[in-house]
């Protein structure tokens, strides 16, 4: 099994049989938590624009997302997991927007299988990988963030995974996360825009029964919950 790594949210990628995008701080924990609340699916818009665009064309729609981390005016959601917690989303749609995850994954539509997940579902992405996947067949995972580390923690994590069929790095994962660069303003108390508890979703584990795919339905990529 060909597993490569990449980082940032626009790598010149090959063909290939899987691709996986991380985003860890928050995009696709914050999708996880969306699916776990309910959300039917997730459109992808690469810009403000688009999303408000996708708003008219579908009015049911929630947008929901940030611009460098912070919430988009008119949107109805930003971009933290801590939010949903206490959200009835219950067959919703939503558009997300996104500084780095959602480019990255639209930058990877080339592939039979493209997943999205964050550091809480990302045991179970590689094993189902492991699972649909055959020896031969190249599989590309894609750090979103062109220089976080926690992104690429979680890649290295999920390449150690598809090649071994385990790892133990996930308490080392957990903590190169957390000590990231981009952890750190959620814990400065001058930044209040900035949830700490938003990481601390971002760090946990979950062992939900599904995966995040990305669907190509009517030429409009969307993220949809795969029931293993």
């Amino acid at each position: 099994m060909a597993v490569k790594l990449y980082q940032g949210h626009s790598p010149h990628l090959s063909h290939a049989e899987v691709n996986v995008v991380i985003d860890v701080i928050r995009a696709f924990t914050f999708a996880h938590y969306a699916f776990i609340q309910g959300v039917q699916e997730i459109l992808l818009a690469g810009t403000t624009d688009s999303a408000f665009q996708m708003k008219e064309d579908y009015p049911e729609c929630m947008l929901a997302g940030e611009t460098n981390g912070l919430y988009i005016d008119g949107f109805d959601l930003d971009n933290s997991p801590v939010s949903l917690l206490q959200v009835d989303l219950q067959g919703k749609t939503l558009v997300q927007k996104t500084t780095n995850g959602v480019k990255a994954a639209l930058n990877a539509l080339d592939a039979k299988h493209v997943f999205v997940t964050g550091f809480t579902n990302a045991r179970t992405t590689a094993e189902h990988i492991l699972q649909i996947c055959g020896p031969d067949q190249s599989i590309q995972i894609i750090a979103s963030h062109p220089t976080g580390d926690e992104d690429l923690a979680c890649a290295e994590y999920m390449k150690d995974i598809l090649e071994n069929g385990d790892s133990g790095l996930a308490a080392q994962t957990a903590s190169r996360i957390i000590t990231s660069e981009a952890a750190h303003k959620f814990y400065d108390l001058k930044r209040p825009e900035f949830r700490s508890g938003d990481i601390e979703l971002c760090l946990e584990e979950l062992h939900t029964p599904f995966v995040m795919k990305v669907s190509q339905n009517n030429n409009l990529p969307r993220i949809v919950r795969v029931d293993l």
